[in-house]
């Protein structure tokens, strides 16, 4: 068991690391006068910085979180080291030897988990360069670089390296080195066979993966070989140092460029990354075999501090699962102070491809901000729908307004709102807009977590014109000062107690004519016990077969309420009777045609620019034959319908 460090020792680390030196590995520092300095905290989540390091102190402290401590503190807590292991990595960097009081130093069996598994990655990665630099077997991998346009050179600047056929070569090596087969087992670097450990990556390109203080924690290998039966791409498995959804391709050499510039740009693979950083976008980093997501994201927050110019460029493949990825980065936008863009390069070219095919300069010009993430998202919702019928304008309403909902700039979000109204061909800008300031105000009442999946489908009480007719029961209860609903649900009242007075009109009426999502459940309920005209016949009979009818117990209730709840008389009315129902009857249906009038307008609208002249024509005559029908209906009430 290891000794104790020496406290002369453990002094000597304190006072030969400077604090400032460490804490800016992991996060950009800016001065915050008096000799501090001041950045976003790792250990926790904010929007302005109450981090500070006192260099001539040797301390830091968090004002958010009271997180506080000195050199050795920050490195244990931000990296998870117990406080040996932390000493011995500041050791490291300093050229300090320890000595230990208990057993004297012994580099092989005394030091932490975390030390020898990083210790064992970077003997790796240097045995893996050395065999792509100078292994005969190595002439397939360096004729894969040369086809991307990679040289000796490039190779030796990201450490790529190439892993022999053998079972064991590097398990061999490693051993040689005083490592254990548990510690190679533990690390990731190799595997249990049947007669004992074997080299996980075998007759593959080795990408090694460095964490944001710049050690190896695993490898990202390519395929080279037929014979090979494993996936293209293979990564080293979650271990105590690698967990693939907390690490960036890249960042190591990113980090002080994406600092300073305050931009970052994302793409897909290893070579990729090469690619832009020798076509000078120096601020390129990637995944490691998994979606862009909320722990990557606080990588790059406390790099970029959150300010309102920073940056953060996506340059995803233009193919289905290139647009897929993109929409999945925009799950986590919202986290971001930094404005998002997404660039695609001519033919769907990676910036790889794109450096082949047409040069540094074309890779230098992909990472510059193209179309912001959230038009791109937004773009891929419209083109899913057809928009030429209110079903698909409802449906693609209620997919994009929470996306408009997401961006932070309220001023953009209103600008959004109008160009989603016209994408959508919705004539009523307003709503939208209204829309949208609805789902951002349950937003940010939700603690910035966006509106509940139920809430996102409707106002609850507001404008319904586009909301989906037939979606089921939720939400908030009716706003029954809406003359909309409260028209249709007294209707409904006189469908189910009166039918006498509504049939045989009720059941020409379609569902969609009923435009609050309740009310449209309990019309398809009578649709499908046959018709209120049934209820003239055997009116008890009739509510059976309604509420069996009902899909569920929510709709079932419903109908139940509104069978034996009071029909409400307006003033001047001296009873239910043939003129009253004709009314409800009447303002229900003229509704429906304005809102089918509003939809053929925008229909026209979009087909004036660049339409089909004949169906622009048919068109035009069936808004004129609703014009005619809405103005009889006028006049002449229900004689009209």
């Amino acid at each position: 068991m290891a000794g104790r460090i020496n406290d002369e020792d453990v002094k000597a680390v304190r006072d030969a690391v400077p604090i400032d030196a460490v804490v800016s590995e992991y996060l950009q520092l800016r001065n915050a006068g008096g000799g501090n300095l001041k950045g976003l905290c790792p250990f926790h989540d904010e929007k302005s910085p109450s981090f500070q390091v006192s260099p001539s102190k040797g301390l830091f402290h968090c004002f958010g979180c009271q997180e506080g401590g000195d050199t050795i503190t920050f490195v244990m807590k931000v990296d998870h080291l117990s406080f040996s292991e932390a000493v011995e990595r500041l050791a490291g960097q300093a050229g300090i030897t320890l000595r230990y009081e208990e057993g004297g130093y012994n580099p092989t069996h005394q030091r932490g988990e975390r030390i020898r598994l990083v210790e064992a990655h970077k003997i790796a990665a240097e045995w893996y360069a050395e065999q792509l630099a100078t292994s005969p077997e190595a002439d397939t991998g360096r004729a894969f670089l040369a086809d991307r346009g990679f040289d000796q050179a490039a190779a030796v600047h990201f450490g790529v390296g190439y892993s022999p056929q053998g079972w064991d070569h590097l398990t061999r090596f490693l051993r040689g080195k005083g490592f254990s087969d548990k510690e190679l087992v533990l690390s990731g670097l190799a595997q249990e066979g049947r007669r004992g450990p074997i080299d996980r990556f075998r007759g593959r390109l080795m990408w090694p993966i460095r964490d944001i203080g710049g050690d190896v924690v695993g490898f990202g290998a390519r395929k080279l070989y037929e014979a090979d039966n494993g996936p293209k791409y293979l990564n080293t498995p979650d271990t105590a140092i690698y967990k693939k959804s907390q690490v960036l391709y890249g960042i190591d050499l990113a980090k002080k460029d994406i600092a300073k510039s305050s931009r970052a740009v994302v793409v897909e693979g290893y070579t990729d990354v090469m690619a832009c950083h020798l076509a000078g976008v120096t601020t390129a980093i990637a995944t490691c075999g998994t979606a862009f997501g909320g722990d990557h994201i606080k990588i790059l927050r406390r790099l970029l501090m959150d300010n309102g110019s920073a940056r953060v460029i996506f340059t995803f493949d233009g193919d289905a699962a290139g647009q897929k990825a993109a929409l999945r980065a925009f799950e986590d936008d919202q986290k971001f102070a930094a404005e998002t863009y997404i660039a695609v390069a001519p033919d769907g070219m990676d910036p790889c491809d794109l450096r082949l095919a047409k040069g540094d300069e074309a890779v230098a010009d992909l990472a510059e901000p193209r179309t912001p993430l959230f038009e791109f998202a937004l773009r891929q919702i419209v083109v899913r729908y057809d928009l030429d019928t209110p079903a698909g304008r409802a449906a693609a309403l209620d997919e994009a307004a929470p996306i408009v909902a997401r961006i932070k700039n309220s001023g953009a979000q209103h600008e959004v709102a109008v160009q989603l109204a016209g994408m959508l061909g919705i004539l009523d800008t307003q709503f939208v807009v209204k829309r949208v300031a609805q789902l951002a105000r349950w937003a940010r009442e939700r603690g910035g977590k966006g509106p509940a999946p139920d809430q996102q489908q409707r106002g609850g009480g507001g404008d319904q014109r586009y909301a989906p007719a037939q979606a089921a029961p939720r939400g908030p209860a009716l706003n029954l000062r809406n003359p909309v609903f409260a028209t249709e649900r007294e209707l409904l009242k006189l469908a189910l107690q009166r039918p006498e007075l509504v049939s045989p009109a009720f059941d020409a009426y379609g569902v969609d004519e009923f435009t609050a999502p309740p009310y449209a459940a309990v019309r398809q309920a009578i649709l499908d016990a046959g018709g209120a005209e049934h209820g003239v016949q055997d009116p008890q009979e009739y509510l059976i077969r309604v509420r069996e009818a009902a899909p569920d117990d929510t709709v079932r209730a419903m109908v139940t309420e509104l069978a034996v709840e009071a029909i409400m008389l307006h003033r001047g009315v001296k009873g239910v009777d043939e003129t009253y129902a004709g009314a409800q009857l009447v303002t229900v249906r003229r509704r429906a045609v304005e809102r089918r009038i509003r939809d053929i307008t925008s229909r026209l609208t979009r087909l004036s620019t660049h339409g089909d002249p004949g169906e622009l024509a048919a068109v035009q005559n069936e808004l004129w034959v609703l014009q005619q029908y809405d103005q009889a209906l006028r006049e002449h009430g229900a004689a009209a319908l």
